[in-house]
């Protein structure tokens, strides 16, 4: 929950480099991992026993059937490439509505198992040769996309760019962008150390951490961007002030403040998606101001991590309550913190996707959010002239979980298909 996190399976890394074979080797292998996902191969045979110890075959089928269910039944095998390394290849997997691959590496000794194995690549199936746009109306709920240069010069793709959506662990961007001003104006310093005082959920790892741990603002903020972490977020929000985090809010050029005020803590959505449908209702209900005083009485409260995975189990929980923007306000929080170096830097952490897919750009960053029914996908881009861009896509469903594979698929879609117009 709050956060964007994408692994189909587990790549299991070698330990020394495998002995050349011949192509016809790498290709039975690659109809051999296609023989698995038809049911037709014993995934032991098919795979090391230490690709079986990191990923059993419990987690394989669970895997497989994610896969069926996002991408449609499995067809077979499309092709292998072989790599530069010896052993190596790049495997592609047909599903009904996508091609689904990644690397793909043998043992050094005969039989020449799968010894590593990494779906990261998703490509949807266009097989009724419809437009990027078109392809996002057809999902089920609401969708957005903006891909444009920042000041607006160009655009490339553009469907709902102002409408508001839930964007989940996006808005820490907010926070980022907060920070950032105020060590422009020399009232903090990246460097600054604070101590430890607040505790959310995961995402994260700070929530594990010693009460009073000593934490450099960037290390904050680099935990809150690069893996999502709510604990640091909500540490920053602490230190900087609600007050300051929604004037920032304002300040970026947000369209519709008032539809993420008063501006939540991660710890806060949680206790109030915890509670009964008749608070949620009321705080739905409820006046800026008795919402700071409902969101006052929760400071006390308290609950485990069991309660935070069965509230969020069973599919979208009044996603009208959280922290919301347009894509073009995404853009304009970017365009904020395109002048300060550090946020780039800490924005380039983690691109939520293959870092090849970004070759043709000369810096990318990115910052993505979800929760059950709530996608939200968000890249600051700068070509080789210096102009930044934007890729910002929502996908909100109040009625049904969204698909993060899928989505995916239609953001690497963008990121191909949109530059080639």
């Amino acid at each position: 929950m709050i956060r964007l996190f994408l692994a189909l399976f587990a790549l299991l890394t070698l330990t020394s480099p495998a002995v050349a074979q011949d192509l016809a080797v790498l290709e039975q292998r690659a109809e051999d991992v296609a023989s698995v996902f038809h049911g037709e191969a014993a995934y032991t045979d098919v795979f090391t026993p230490e690709f079986v110890a990191a990923v059993s075959q419990q987690q394989f089928e669970a895997l497989k059937e994610q896969l069926a269910v996002q991408m449609g039944p499995f067809v077979g095998l499309e092709g292998v490439e072989p790599g530069s390394a010896p052993g190596s290849g790049q495997i592609s997997l047909r599903f009904e509505r996508a091609l689904v691959g990644g690397p793909m590496q043998l043992e050094d000794t005969a039989p020449y198992r799968v010894a590593g194995l990494l779906l990261n690549d998703i490509a949807p199936v266009n097989d009724e040769g419809l437009s990027l746009e078109e392809r996002l109306q057809a999902l089920p709920g609401e969708t957005s996309i903006l891909f444009a240069r920042l000041e607006g010069s160009e655009v490339l793709a553009s469907h709902n760019a102002a409408r508001q959506f839930a964007i989940g662990s996006t808005f820490k961007l907010y926070v980022l962008s907060a920070l950032s001003q105020s060590i422009a104006r020399g009232e903090r310093q990246w460097s600054d150390v604070v101590a430890l005082t607040e505790r959310s959920f995961p995402s994260g790892q700070l929530q594990d951490w010693p009460q009073g741990s000593p934490l450099t603002l960037h290390t904050l903020a680099a935990a809150m961007i690069s893996i999502s972490d709510n604990t640091s977020t909500d540490q920053l929000i602490a230190l900087l002030g609600r007050d300051a985090v929604e004037a920032e809010l304002r300040a970026s050029g947000h369209s519709d403040p008032a539809a993420t005020l008063p501006f939540l803590t991660t710890r806060e959505l949680f206790l109030l998606k915890l509670g009964a449908d008749e608070g949620l209702e009321a705080y739905r209900a409820a006046s800026a101001e008795q919402r700071r005083a409902m969101l006052a009485a929760l400071q006390d409260s308290d609950l485990d991590m069991a309660d935070v995975q069965r509230v969020f189990a069973g599919g979208p929980r009044f996603i009208d309550i959280e922290w919301f923007a347009s894509a073009e306000d995404i853009a304009r929080v970017y365009a904020r913190l395109a002048e300060d170096q550090v946020a780039r830097e800490i924005l380039a952490i983690n691109l939520g996707m293959d870092r090849a897919r970004f070759d043709a750009w000369d810096y990318a960053g990115y910052k993505g959010g979800s929760e059950p029914g709530v996608l939200n996908f968000s890249w600051f881009l700068r070509d080789g002239t210096g102009d930044y861009w934007v890729l910002a896509m929502s996908w909100n469903d109040a009625a049904a979980a969204v698909s993060e594979m899928q989505f995916l698929g239609l953001a690497q879609a963008a990121l191909t298909e949109t530059r080639a117009r």
